[in-house]
């Protein structure tokens, strides 16, 4: 299949429930209006943003995706013989899709792809370059914020179960009671008799896990920023990018990294008839990237009524991959 008949045959599917404006101005003033001030990390990824990301994929010290990704090909028949044969599979944030294709690749007859990305333009892009790939996999993309509720679209052909894919330890950016909802969400997903395959950071060496987040070329520093460019393009807020500055620190006590972004001097941003006063110094709390012991993730599962039936670690045991399914 070539590219214009993928694309075609993606765009004819897709479910468009996407952020609107009005939606995204609600959030940021209601997260400039809390203390500390926030801003959610949901919107970093515009097409600008979901560029960045990929490079950060690519820095040195960004070990994440390197791993995850040698740990699919290591055990995908391991993976694929746990999952099963004829599986519709949900993907929260699809993201570029390299992971994807090891897991669709690496799957019995996969019936069907859902992928939910609040990017549109990383969506068709990611869907189009699998439809190639995979034509007898039905693509069905649902362009939509996959932390609220939506309706799966049905494929043509039955599938056996649902597997919900939740790659990249994003699930860490989302505090304990906000995982415990989404991975109820999943559970709903999945039904009974599905399961979900999540990617979690484990804990290690705090100067490992900071360096992945403050890379020496300034890549996550121009990601983190391009949130607040988006917000003046599409919300008509008045951020200086230049008089706020990228901070990430590992919180040991917590197990995570916090991100912000710290206001270089004494200003204030409008947004509509809504004013900010940022005090020179002051942080605006932007991501969390929670890590995980074996004990805390199967906590987190067991208060959202899913249990971990299978693992898989690197051989160093920097990363893991989690099955999960309903208690």
């Amino acid at each position: 299949m070539n590219a214009a008949i993928a694309r075609a045959r993606a765009q004819a599917a897709l479910t468009d429930l996407r952020p609107r404006p009005d939606d995204i101005a609600a959030d940021a003033i209601a997260g400039l209006s809390a203390a500390p001030k926030t801003l959610p990390s949901k919107y970093f990824y515009d097409a600008e943003g979901s560029r960045l990301f990929e490079a950060i994929t690519r820095q040195p010290e960004y070990y994440l995706t390197r791993i995850e990704l040698a740990l699919m090909e290591a055990q995908m028949a391991s993976i694929a013989q746990a999952v099963g044969d004829g599986v519709h599979v949900v993907e929260f944030g699809s993201g570029s899709g390299r992971k994807t294709e090891l897991l669709l690749e690496g799957l019995e007859a996969p019936v069907a792809y859902t992928p939910i990305e609040i990017s549109r333009t990383a969506l068709m892009d990611s869907v189009t370059r699998l439809g190639q790939e995979f034509s007898d996999v039905q693509m069905l993309p649902v362009c939509a914020d996959f932390t609220r509720p939506v309706s799966l679209p049905r494929a043509d052909r039955q599938a056996q179960r649902t597997l919900v894919f939740f790659p990249g330890s994003t699930l860490g950016n989302f505090s304990d009671d906000e995982a415990i909802r989404l991975l109820r969400s999943m559970r709903d997903t999945m039904g009974d008799d599905g399961c979900a395959l999540i990617g979690i950071d484990l804990d290690k060496d705090p100067a490992i896990i900071e360096a992945a987040y403050n890379d020496q070329a300034g890549v996550t520093a121009a990601f983190t920023l391009n949130l607040l460019t988006r917000l003046n393009r599409e919300i008509g807020s008045d951020f200086e990018i230049d008089g706020f500055r990228h901070r990430a620190v590992y919180a040991r006590d917590r197990m995570r990294i916090e991100t912000m972004l710290v206001s270089e001097c004494a200003q204030t941003v409008r947004i509509g008839e809504h004013a900010f006063d940022f005090g020179a110094g002051e942080v605006m709390h932007v991501e969390i990237s929670q890590k995980y012991t074996d004990a805390s993730f199967s906590a987190l599962a067991a208060r959202a009524g899913l249990r971990v039936t299978h693992g898989w670690n690197d051989g160093n045991d920097r990363f893991g991959l989690r099955l999960l399914q309903p208690a």
